[in-house]
């Protein structure tokens, strides 16, 4: 069986519409590639400090300062500020960064770390109530991203759901997990 012109033309044809297809619309990524996600259309972040008010839709004038206020019975400081929203509300990235650690633990509840983009800062945020759909470690988030849900996991009072959040100073190859705790509060609120 010979293939004709038209055969040949169909053919050459359909190799330089795949050509086309494969360099035009397909982007071959690495497995482990980071994955920069924009921000969901039509949310509302807050935008009067340093960093986004990592909760949507609340308003620097709702921020207390609990940075030093004491817990488990004087035993500890804060070392971070609660921002109170209904379950569900989601939670946003406070600046470009990755995504260290997702993570479990009796007194946050479900957890994020998340390492700024230049490595210096580690972005805490506890008792979500759930991960963004496809949430993953190692990935990238730009400011404003969704990455979880308010909610009041760990040891936080179910009738109270909030946001834990805290930042601390990284040194450099300092652990997820370390850090010296800043104080969040004037990186949110500093135009109020």
């Amino acid at each position: 069986m010979t293939m004709g012109r038209r055969g040949w033309a169909w053919l050459a044809l359909a190799a330089l519409l795949c050509i086309a297809f494969l360099r035009f619309c397909v982007r071959f990524v690495p497995a482990d590639a980071p994955v920069a996600t924009a921000p969901a259309p039509g949310s509302r972040a807050v935008d009067n400090g340093e960093l986004l008010i990592p909760v949507e839709g609340v308003p620097a004038s709702a921020l207390a300062d609990t940075f030093t206020q004491s817990r488990a019975a004087g035993a500890r400081a804060h070392d971070a500020i609660d921002i109170i929203a209904a379950r569900g509300r989601p939670v946003l990235a406070a600046a470009d960064g990755r995504i260290e650690k997702l993570f479990w633990s009796e007194e946050g509840g479900r957890t994020i770390y998340q390492r700024s983009a230049d490595g210096r800062r580690v972005y805490y945020y506890a008792h979500l109530d759930g991960y963004a759909p496809g949430l993953r470690e190692g990935q990238g988030v730009r400011r404003g991203t969704r990455i979880a849900s308010v909610g009041s996991t760990g040891n936080a009072d179910p009738a109270a759901p909030h946001l834990h959040f805290a930042v601390h100073a990284m040194q450099p190859g300092e652990p997820w997990y370390r850090g010296s705790p800043v104080n969040p509060y004037p990186l949110l609120a500093r135009a109020r």
